[in-house]
């Protein structure tokens, strides 16, 4: 499976350093199932529809694509965040949604009820984050945001009830 955005954003990667243009994410092995069967589940039909591809925290929560269909444009597919202290929660629509996200150059809160971004006021940069804005813009048209929540509740507003409900039986809450 190969995907264009994230083949773009691992070359920006290399250049750039894992961590070094939002803080403590890292594209990783495409499809490495071993955190999800370590802490959520190894039902064959629960890791058929999920794709991890990236680190999240420095705690070790991760990205994941939710095949929450069939659709042949990965890129497209609502992205989930799984906590390394538990709670899994859709954080974007799609891949481009998640990279504005990344311009807010924090990690993710993740716990069982809610995913949410905090940056303290005058909190220092990656050092690629500038480097990192620009290259979203002429590479992808994205516009940095200074309002995560904004991006979260949309994908929840749309994804949330129904990602819910798809994970409910392989989970043991």
């Amino acid at each position: 499976m190969t995907i264009p955005e994230l083949r773009l954003l691992q070359e920006f990667q290399d250049r750039a350093g894992y961590g070094g243009y939002s803080e403590c994410f890292g594209l990783d092995d495409f499809n490495d199932t071993s955190g999800l069967e370590a802490g959520w589940s190894k039902d064959p039909d629960f890791l058929s529809r999920l794709i991890p591809f990236a680190t999240a925290t420095g705690g070790g929560s991760f990205y994941a694509f939710w095949r929450a269909d069939d659709r042949d444009d990965l890129a497209t597919l609502p992205v989930v965040v799984f906590g390394d202290e538990g709670g899994e929660h859709v954080i974007a629509s799609d891949l481009r949604d998640l990279l504005r996200l990344l311009t807010y150059d924090t990690e993710p809160s993740v716990d069982h009820e809610e995913v949410y971004f905090y940056r303290p006021e005058g909190a220092e940069r990656s050092n690629a984050h500038e480097e990192f804005v620009t290259w979203l813009g002429a590479t992808f048209g994205l516009a940095a945001t200074d309002a995560p929540g904004e991006i979260v509740e949309a994908a929840q507003a749309e994804w949330g009830e129904r990602f819910a409900a798809w994970k409910a039986p392989f989970l043991d809450y």
